[in-house]
């Protein structure tokens, strides 16, 4: 979905959408049933559950990638959970801010997605998201904000999908986005 009036929903890749409990699954990605074997491509890919893509997509919120992987997310995860090329958080180079806010227990990109968000609603959906990164959005950021964490081992679940599809449905009816 897209457009100014909805939240933005900040998505990382590897935990969330690529768990890293248990063996890997293949999720099938094609009509045949068959897991892409690209040359080179990472194993870890395997573990992406393509039915995420359209449980994401109908979410009432502009989708963004808020990962290391960066514009590669665009490349190798897009396709494989059927979304299309998704606008991605360029990372600011570390400066001492950061590295004090890291040994003060902040997460790396909070500074960075609330000043992306400028204001504007936003999820963040991570698999390290810490009680300090919650307190620190509540003082800096001006609009509603959810900062979800997910379950490393598992990834994204349905309970997950609730809470985000409650928060972004009560964000939207409220008239705040």
């Amino acid at each position: 979905m897209t457009g100014s009036r909805h939240p933005l929903l900040f998505l990382d890749v590897d935990g969330p959408l690529i768990p890293f409990g248990g063996p890997p699954q293949e999720h099938p990605v094609y009509e045949d049933g068959a897991a892409p074997r690209e040359s080179g491509a990472n194993p870890l890919l395997a573990r992406i559950d393509p039915s995420h893509g359209p449980r994401l997509a109908a979410l009432p919120c502009v989708l963004v990638w808020a990962t290391t992987w960066m514009d590669d997310a665009n490349d190798s995860v897009a396709p494989r959970l059927g979304l299309p090329r998704l606008p991605v958080v360029d990372w600011p180079e570390p400066s001492a801010e950061d590295e004090r806010d890291e040994r003060n227990g902040l997460h790396w990109k909070t500074r960075a997605l609330v000043h992306r968000a400028a204001g504007r609603p936003f999820v963040w959906v991570d698999d390290e998201i810490t009680d300090r990164d919650r307190a620190w959005v509540a003082a800096h950021h001006q609009g509603r904000a959810l900062l979800h964490r997910v379950d490393p081992r598992q990834g994204l679940t349905d309970a997950d999908f609730a809470v985000l599809d409650a928060w972004l449905g009560r964000a939207s009816t409220r008239g705040t986005v």
